[in-house]
């Protein structure tokens, strides 16, 4: 599966659009997870625990949304597009959403 979020592909030809594709993974802030990265904020190092949350989300969510297009027979998605919201009472949940086109290149 070729991921790209541009609108084609240099070289290849798109043989069929086979429409939108998304998906989401959804994260429940941890309180020691938010207390550690408030210190090294303060101090001015980096929020770890925040930056593998971000990776482990946007990971899940590019799964979720390549399993969709590979159920349409795509063997591309262009244009992706990923989003990250604090989300929940008092913002207390984490959601990445990705979408993007799924296509058949030539």
């Amino acid at each position: 599966m070729l991921y790209t979020t541009t609108e084609s592909v240099q070289g290849r030809e798109i043989a069929e659009y086979l429409g939108v594709v998304t998906g989401q993974a959804i994260y429940g802030a941890n309180v020691i997870r938010d207390f550690l990265a408030g210190v090294r904020d303060v101090v001015g190092g980096r929020a770890g625990a925040y930056e593998s949350v971000l990776q482990d989300g946007t990971e899940q969510a590019m799964a979720d949304m390549r399993m969709h297009a590979e159920k349409m027979g795509a063997n591309a998605i262009l244009a992706i597009r990923i989003d990250y919201e604090a989300v929940g009472k008092d913002t207390s949940m984490l959601m990445v959403a990705t979408t993007g086109t799924a296509v058949r290149l030539a």
